[in-house]
């Protein structure tokens, strides 16, 4: 392996690794002293996320018509995933609603993003923010409505991060740059999400039973497994050119958002369980991120 390679690699590590640390960092804490994250949780979704999420949009200028195949790419991923692992549900034995979510939802925000601009250089950050747009848009209305189907669709409009989402399109779209004491404002509160969402994840990750390390461990390997093999069937019909398809392969082949526990939580759909299938899952991008990235750079 050449020094560029080598190079590749750490700084592979370099984004990873602080994510598992963080998350031991609360399991170790948890387990000294008595720790309720259920507020903290609430607030991280209401105000911090949608902080972060405005804060990457808002702050990139790019043509929205430009990555529309690529886009469109992205919800056939998604919700590809999903479909094509429905029928192992039964056969493994956990709810859908437990886990298709992570299976369909992934990273694409705090790993993703950092990951393309490493891999291909900072003209891919464009691409990346719209990757993270298509699947942050539907995880906060296809995937609520899979764990609450009685969910208005309107009611999406009340979501923070769903407005966050519409405020930086918008923002972004106009060609409008925030004041520097705005953007610095907002940036700061979304600098809060990621940290605290890694750390509530290892607080939670106390409560889990060893025998949630099945459901983990196969979906460290599914989640994977699906988006990338939806990738290639997607660029069969589509045929995107070649650097968005690179990009297309290395979104599918992100791990599980840890927002999923978040929501997972919220709505008390077996919070231990997804806890474990995201933690194992980002724990193995250690192993199949540069796997993939060998694949395509």
């Amino acid at each position: 392996m050449d020094d560029a390679s080598l190079l590749l690699l750490e700084r592979i590590f370099q984004v990873v690794f602080p994510l598992v640390a963080i998350v031991t960092v609360g399991y170790f804490y948890a387990r000294r002293i008595h720790t309720d994250m259920s507020v903290a949780n609430r607030v991280n979704m209401d105000v911090f996320t949608p902080a972060l999420i405005l804060s990457v949009m808002a702050d990139q200028s790019f043509d929205l018509a430009l990555y529309q195949p690529l886009a469109i790419a992205a919800v056939c991923v998604v919700i590809g995933s999903g479909l094509l692992l429905a029928p192992f549900c039964r056969l493994i034995g956990i709810h859908p609603k437990t886990f298709l979510p992570p299976m369909m939802f992934n990273n694409s925000g705090n790993l993703g993003i950092p990951l393309a601009v490493l891999a291909f250089g900072d003209y891919a950050l464009p691409a990346a923010v719209v990757l993270f747009l298509v699947e942050n848009t539907l995880h906060f209305t296809l995937g609520m409505y899979m764990l609450n189907p009685r969910t208005h669709p309107l009611s999406m409009l009340r979501i923070p991060m769903i407005l966050a989402a519409i405020a930086g399109l918008v923002i972004s779209s106009a060609g409008w740059v925030l004041p520097v004491y705005a953007k610095t404002f907002i940036d700061m509160l979304g600098q809060i999400a990621i940290p605290l969402m890694l750390f509530s994840l290892g607080v939670r990750m106390l409560s889990i039973d060893l025998s949630n390390w099945r459901s983990g461990v196969i979906g460290a390997i599914l989640c994977p497994l699906s988006g990338i093999l939806m990738a290639l069937a997607t660029q069969q019909v589509m045929q995107l050119d070649d650097t968005q398809f690179r990009y297309l392969i290395l979104f599918g082949a992100l791990p599980p958002a840890l927002l999923n526990y978040l929501v997972a939580e919220r709505y008390n759909q077996e919070p231990q369980q997804v806890a474990s299938i995201v933690l194992l899952s980002n724990i193995a991008s250690l192993v199949i991120i540069p796997l993939t990235l060998a694949f395509i750079l």
